[in-house]
């Protein structure tokens, strides 16, 4: 009697060549890169710091002021960055402290210590084009009370000319950073945008140029026909 055997299967050999190994490259194209990439990390670094640097003092409800006049020296001069939180009532403004107003009739900002407050009559601009101050009246012509404070430079002799309004004042001394407005006021530049930007772009352009020539230089592994075969091999019994 004869035992029949099942045929063996056939078995495909489909292993893959092994990839050439990669040359190694040169160390000045290590270090070029090296260096590049530090201009990328510095200046896209320095960027962001000088845009996180406020939006952080602001989260925390306080304001950044760049000083640009030295009415306050010794306290501080310009250059320097005081930080400011906001008055959230009149009760809060007493002599000896340092706040931030807008002045009547001016638009910049002036930071000066309060010597005096006083109730006086409110003022407000007249109607007939020559910008002469009246006093605001009720309805039974009596002057509306209001509160004011005034204040002087520690630098300067004599306060200044001007009463203002406790409304007018846009906040309190928290502390000064001696040095930070000119790095301020420089990273908020044009120029400063540039010095911070245009390296590193020119850096990443750079990287890529020397990617591709790399690329187009690094020998291509020759092809060899019986590395795409397959072998099929059947056993016979």
């Amino acid at each position: 009697m004869t035992t029949a055997h099942p045929a063996p299967q056939p078995f495909v050999d489909r292993r893959a060549p092994r990839p050439a190994a990669r040359p190694r490259a040169p160390w000045w194209r290590r270090a070029t890169s090296v260096v590049l990439w530090a201009v990328v990390v510095v200046g896209v670094g320095a960027y962001l710091t000088s845009l996180a640097v406020p939006l952080w003092f602001q989260a925390q409800g306080e304001r950044l002021l760049i000083v640009t006049s030295g009415s306050m020296a010794p306290r501080f001069v310009a250059g320097d960055v005081v930080v400011l939180r906001a008055v959230r009532d009149a009760s809060e403004l007493k002599p000896d402290l340092v706040v931030t107003f807008q002045p009547v009739g001016g638009t910049s900002l002036v930071t000066h210590r309060i010597v005096s407050l006083h109730s006086l009559p409110a003022m407000r601009v007249a109607d007939d084009d020559t910008g002469r101050m009246e006093p605001v009246l009720d309805e039974d012509g009596t002057p509306v009370m209001q509160p004011y404070i005034r204040t002087q430079g520690d630098a300067n002799a004599f306060p200044d000319p001007d009463a203002t309004p406790v409304e007018r004042v846009r906040g309190v001394l928290l502390r000064v950073h001696h040095g930070w407005g000119r790095v301020l006021t420089w990273a908020t530049s044009a120029q400063g945008r540039a010095v911070m930007l245009v390296p590193p772009l020119l850096a990443l352009a750079t990287l890529e140029v020397l990617s591709v020539l790399e690329g187009r230089r690094r020998p291509r592994p020759a092809r060899h026909p019986e590395d795409d075969r397959r072998v099929d091999a059947f056993v016979r019994v």
